[in-house]
């Protein structure tokens, strides 16, 4: 996976491009999943950890989908690294994964039409729809621990936030370059998730599920990028 880029002097987009794209999508479809299946988070088990530790302590349904989540999201992980470990052409892998993100979000979509209003947080169509969602970006935050590993995960903006606040101490004590660079990076990780979160709550709230078709889209551009070697990999 080459960079067919110039390395001398990438702009903006050009060398932010690939982490804005994941987090938009990454911001959207967890803010779409939390708002339609009641508080489900599609891509932080973190978040699905909480949750089901409250609904312990002070009641309230779904604790069963989102400890579920659990198993799901770290089979799903499995699964894909141990199709990572066998490929060989790493830039062809990385398309399929983003092929296999986009197929995972579409059936999210999907399910989400045809099950929709979702009235009980412990029905099973709930369960279906969520892990749908769960396993496209459990594909994701594998390709990024392994063969994106240039790029902060797309997904858990805590590490990401930490990052641009040092970044941004980095760069006002020393201007160079590659500090810009590097708060160019992490900046456009934080906006392209928040920017994401807000985009997905809007849509959803006018075109319900079908907001989801907006971030498809993005994902099939990644995995043609990835196909032709020219999904962005560090120098």
């Amino acid at each position: 996976m080459e960079n067919i880029d110039n390395p001398a002097a990438p702009g903006f987009w050009k060398s932010c491009r690939d982490p804005l794209l994941l987090t938009i999508v990454g911001g959207a479809v967890d803010t779409i999943g939390f708002i339609a299946l009641f508080g489900f988070f599609t891509a932080h088990v973190t978040g699905n950890l909480v949750l089901a530790g409250a609904a312990w302590v002070k009641g309230g349904p779904g604790i069963w989908i989102k400890l579920g989540a659990i198993p799901l999201f770290i089979l799903t992980v499995a699964i894909t690294k141990y199709w990572i470990d066998r490929s060989v052409q790493k830039h062809t892998t990385l398309s399929y994964l983003f092929l296999g993100e986009a197929i995972f979000l579409t059936g999210f979509m999907l399910a989400g039409l045809y099950f929709e209003p979702f009235k009980d947080a412990n029905n099973v169509t709930v369960a279906i729809t969520g892990g749908l969602g769960l396993i496209a970006l459990a594909i994701r935050n594998t390709s990024s621990k392994t063969l994106i590993k240039h790029i902060s995960p797309s997904t858990m903006m805590t590490g990401n936030t930490t990052q641009l606040g040092i970044d941004i101490s980095n760069y006002f004590r020393d201007r160079s370059d590659s500090n810009m660079q590097k708060l160019q990076h992490s900046f456009s990780i934080v906006m392209g998730f928040v920017i994401g979160a807000f985009f997905g709550a809007f849509l959803y709230v006018y075109l319900d599920f079908w907001s989801v078709a907006f971030f498809v889209a993005p994902v099939l551009y990644l995995s043609y990028l990835a196909a032709k070697q020219r999904f962005v990999q560090p120098n």
